[in-house]
């Protein structure tokens, strides 16, 4: 554990301290887009900051390489090796992507091929655990096609959800966390020294995110950009795969009986078939709604809107911080719930927590449609939305000066109309984006309600 701990010191250490050159360097390459509609921040914000992640998953990984204990992963196992090169080829696709905006079909055509070069190098689904019929052996092309399918969606659902500060970053953080714990167990408990390249995975990925999450809070200074989340995305499909893929249920050895009975009794044998579900369950379904609703509309599938989870937050009434820790309060529930339950399935505690929490989670999500209203004599203590309106009450003398100053008032704006009739109003322009770009500070918070576009009217969005 100690070294498994200071792999991810290192790499949120090598992270957090390269994000600062990698914005100022970001600046100077013109890595810094216009304001689109489907953004919700203000000011233009530098992209690239998936730099500093590669290169604090590559210090991170150089530093697990020699330590005593994870040396072993390295010598037994091709996997962090095949995850190095498939992460090099997604990355410097994203940072293309960053700079000059690739098209959306050359992207995915690149996060295939670097699933099929981890493929090649043995980081690819063997078998599955499926209940009732037990562990299925995959050919090698039924291998292949599943590894490369879970990897394009698991690296598209975190694209999607990179849409609000500090969003994906904190996710992927959570689900890590859980999945760290998860394959750690199974690596440590039970002895499978095939759980320890997942375990190391996780590791990194929680030390990539914490490392950047400081200068990508709302408001944020810089923002991952597609090198950042395709990047994260592919090492949490990594993980998912090399724990799902590689590692035998049937070792742990947690049942004993007829193959009902195990069907029944060795539930936590399966969770990693669930697991790499559960861990991008939120981005997945965002995916997945965004798809359809895209297709019912007649739209290409990878056309932008405003639709995602996290602008409907935001149009609800949420604010930028509470949308985001509603997300990250869901992704925690999801995942650790998960690993709650491979633990111990048969505990009902477990599963009347999650309702709880669920129940808890639905409150906070609708809070903005039941405002509460203080009474009278608390109004002095609570901040201005939760106090009552008064109705403005004019006395007879007010009314009747006010009646009083209403034709001077029409006079004067006659008055007013006339000399400015004989001259040409000049129409008033909106400053340009690239204006702003002198005082980068970072996005900041969306302002009243009524600036959030509608999902349905605006034209692009991730």
């Amino acid at each position: 554990m100690r070294e498994y701990l200071l792999t991810l010191c290192i790499t949120a250490a090598v992270t957090y301290l390269l994000t600062g050159p990698v914005r100022k360097f970001a600046i100077v390459a013109g890595a810094m887009p216009e304001i689109r509609a489907r953004d919700v921040h203000r000011e233009p914000t530098p992209r690239l900051g998936g730099i500093a992640m590669f290169f604090g998953m590559c210090a991170g990984l150089l530093v697990a390489d020699h330590l005593t204990n994870l040396n072993e992963v390295f010598e037994k196992s091709n996997e962090p090796r095949a995850l190095l090169s498939g992460a090099a080829l997604i990355w410097l696709i994203g940072v293309l992507d960053d700079k000059f905006e690739i098209d959306a079909l050359i992207k995915l055509g690149g996060q295939m091929i670097a699933a099929g070069v981890m493929v090649m190098q043995g980081l690819t689904i063997l078998w599955l655990p499926v209940p009732g019929v037990g562990t299925v052996a995959l050919t090698q092309w039924q291998g292949t096609l599943l590894t490369v399918a879970l990897v394009v969606i698991t690296i598209n659902a975190v694209n999607f959800v990179d849409g609000l500060d500090g969003l994906a970053a904190g996710m992927v953080c959570i689900a890590a966390a859980a999945f760290f714990m998860y394959a750690y167990r199974i690596w440590y408990s039970y002895g499978i020294e095939a759980a320890a390249p997942a375990t190391l995975f996780a590791a990194v990925l929680m030390g990539m995110c914490l490392g950047f999450l400081p200068h990508n809070m709302h408001p944020a200074r810089i923002f991952m950009g597609d090198s950042g989340s395709m990047l994260i995305g592919l090492v949490l499909a990594a993980g998912a795969i090399s724990v799902t893929g590689q590692v035998d249920p049937d070792v742990m050895k947690l049942f004993s009986g007829s193959e009902r009975n195990a069907v029944h009794q060795m539930v936590p044998v399966y969770i990693p078939l669930l697991m790499p579900l559960t861990i991008i369950a939120i981005p997945a379904s965002d995916f997945v709604f965004a798809v359809v609703r895209r297709t019912w509309r007649g739209q290409s599938p990878f056309a932008a809107d405003r639709g995602h989870l996290h602008h409907r937050l935001l149009q609800i009434g949420h604010s930028h911080s509470r949308a985001v820790l509603i997300m990250y309060f869901w992704a925690a529930l999801i995942g650790f719930g998960a690993l709650g339950y491979s633990v111990n399935s048969a505990s009902m505690w477990i599963v009347l927590g999650i309702v709880l929490l669920s129940f808890f989670g639905l409150v906070l999500l609708l809070l903005p449609r039941f405002t509460p209203r203080a009474p009278r004599w608390a109004e002095q203590f609570v901040p201005p939305r939760y106090r009552r309106r008064r109705a403005a009450v004019q006395t007879p003398a007010a009314e009747a000066r006010t009646e009083a100053s209403a034709p001077a008032a029409e006079a004067a704006g006659a008055g007013e109309a006339h000399a400015s009739s004989g001259a040409q109003e000049a129409p008033v322009r909106p400053a340009p984006v690239g204006a702003t770009a002198a005082r980068v500070n970072g996005a900041t918070a969306v302002g009243p309600r009524s600036r959030v576009l509608d999902g349905r009217n605006a034209g692009t969005s991730r």
